[in-house]
């Protein structure tokens, strides 16, 4: 890719960085966030590239949404052939998001449609403000989800709804996604960013080993039959005990240095 190319690219993302925090903006405000394929492959490449002493990552966007979805300017000259690979290319990029090797937030707000709703289903914690609204309107468009949300969606808010949503066009609101699952924070307006931002922070404290238990090992133990996941849970239980981080943080704990769950 020349250079041009990718100044182009970079320009669909906003990227600042916070500590042990990076914020990532999907910057094509005048198109609602609309998702092109640079922006989307421009997505792979920062999920792809993490610095390592990054510990969590924030997705927002920039302007009054999050995303509006797919830009369907891209599929006006897609084959059969050239719909299955940008189909599977979508899939590569927001695998890279639910696999990352640090938690991914999603700050949401305004739109959270299509496409949009399916990057926000592959980061591990949302955050919705009042504004934000969800809905799958592929299936008006005569299209059909194809950035993984038939296997993510279904997993938080069940596949009933999800096929309501598809039929009918039915449109969520912040506080209903909030009440079926498709977030899991409903903040004041203008405050999901800030939220996203502090919770990833936090997180970003946790030891480095833990993260990476609940963003690997949970989900898989989540689909496994039940003896397979509990043997993979001593499994994980056994290694994450015996790291150092979590040995000091114990002795803290029992020290009475770190402060008691409380409500």
């Amino acid at each position: 890719m020349g250079s041009a190319a990718t100044a182009a690219q970079s320009s669909l993302l906003t990227i600042e960085r916070s500590g042990a925090v990076l914020a990532v903006g999907l910057n094509r405000p005048a198109k609602r966030n609309a998702l092109n394929d640079g922006i989307i492959l421009a997505l792979g490449d920062y999920f792809a590239n993490l610095p390592d002493d990054i510990g969590a990552v924030v997705v927002h966007g920039i302007g009054d949404h999050f995303s509006s979805g797919l830009d369907l300017s891209e599929l006006t000259d897609h084959d059969a052939t050239e719909g299955l690979r940008h189909s599977q290319m979508w899939h590569r990029v927001f695998d890279r998001v639910q696999y990352c090797r640090v938690p991914v937030i999603a700050a949401l707000k305004g739109a959270v449609i299509g496409g949009g709703l399916e990057l926000a289903c592959a980061a591990h914690i949302r955050i919705a403000e009042p504004s934000a609204y969800f809905a799958l309107p592929e299936g008006q468009r005569g299209i059909f989800v194809g950035g993984g949300g038939s296997v993510r969606l279904p997993r938080l808010i069940g596949v009933a709804r999800m096929t309501d949503m598809m039929l009918t066009g039915r449109v969520y609101s912040a506080t209903e996604g909030a009440s079926y699952g498709f977030a899991q924070y409903l903040t004041e307006e203008g405050r999901a960013l800030p939220k996203a931002m502090e919770l990833a922070e936090r997180i970003a404290a946790n030891a480095p080993l833990t993260n990476f238990a609940v963003l690997q090992a949970l989900p898989m133990i989540a689909e496994a039959n039940p003896q397979t996941g509990l043997l993979m849970e001593s499994l994980m239980a056994t290694v994450a005990q015996s790291d150092k981080e979590a040995k000091r943080r114990i002795r803290a704990f029992l020290d009475r240095k770190t402060a008691k769950v409380k409500p």
